[in-house]
């Protein structure tokens, strides 16, 4: 499979001041899907403009025609499998079905605190993320849908008309502990890696890519373990979070060697971040753009 290219656009500017303007360049661009962060604040922005995810979806869905457009990714942190459906489907109907949704069971970031609970342990975030994924599957699928779970309830939650993709619009879980993956080959059409955050301060380019080749082999064993063939879950790789950082972005040379050795490991699609001055995620515009529209052409 041909390698494809997508960006994330962090909600951080006004629609009317730049907004607008890089989603449609995204599309532009010809990148196969931008996608935005789910969080209510994030990191160094936290003190700066941030808006939500789901209503800055809408608004792109509105300014583009062809380009695939998500999160990345949702949490449970501050979302409801019922409430979250029902925007899920009104968003994959206003973008005429390009919607996917990035999935992941969230972090201690200020989403954990933000409605007044105390952070979750990685066990709870894991228990709540094995029970949000499969309650979400079928909000999205059935017409009706009652449920009493640990942590979610639902009572005759009605989902009518659906999505416009069926059977529903696509997920890709991050994940990358066992609990996470087997949601990933049970209910994911795509899986999400940022690399091991390990390795992020310390570790070499080559000790990555060895990690990832781990994390792919143990998705392999999960769709195993459930009969289903690998090949058919799209892979994605979100960068900026390996020991690589925002190397890739300095040049086409260099950005087309980084993709090519992670095409090897089975990556479907590279996702890279859309340039930000001052930030931690600056980058030359314009070497960005020669990346978007030309690196493909040298990966295939």
């Amino acid at each position: 499979m041909s390698l494809r290219l997508s960006t994330v656009i962090l909600p951080h500017r006004r629609w009317h001041e730049g907004g607008r303007a890089a989603w449609q360049r995204a599309e532009q661009l010809g990148f196969h899907t931008a996608y935005t962060y789910d969080h209510l604040s994030w990191r160094s922005f936290r003190d700066g403009p941030w808006f939500g995810a789901i209503p800055t979806l809408t608004a792109a869905a509105g300014v583009t025609e062809r380009m695939g457009l998500g999160t990345l990714v949702t949490s449970p942190n501050f979302r409801h499998p019922v409430t979250l459906a029902k925007e899920l489907i009104s968003l994959d109907d206003i973008s005429g079905g390009r919607i996917t949704l990035g999935i992941g069971a969230g972090g201690t970031g200020f989403d954990a605190t933000a409605l007044g609970q105390d952070p979750w342990t990685p066990r709870e975030r894991a228990d709540r993320f094995g029970e949000f994924v499969p309650l979400l599957d079928r909000l999205l699928t059935e017409d009706s849908v009652s449920y009493e779970g640990d942590f979610y309830s639902a009572h005759e939650a009605r989902n009518i008309p659906g999505c416009v993709q069926r059977p529903r619009l696509p997920f890709a879980v991050a994940a990358t502990g066992p609990r996470g993956l087997k949601l990933t080959a049970r209910h994911g059409q795509a899986w999400v890696t940022t690399g091991d955050p390990k390795l992020f301060e310390s570790g070499t380019p080559e000790q990555s890519v060895h990690a990832l080749h781990g994390q792919v082999e143990k998705l392999a064993d999960a769709c195993a373990a459930i009969g289903r063939d690998m090949d058919g879950l799209d892979k994605i790789l979100l960068t900026g979070f390996t020991p690589d950082r925002g190397r890739p972005l300095e040049s086409l040379g260099a950005f087309v060697d980084f993709a090519g050795r992670h095409q090897e490991l089975g990556f479907t699609d590279i996702v890279i971040h859309w340039p930000i001055p001052d930030s931690y995620f600056a980058a030359d515009e314009k070497t960005f753009e020669q990346i978007a529209m030309e690196a493909l052409a040298q990966l295939t």
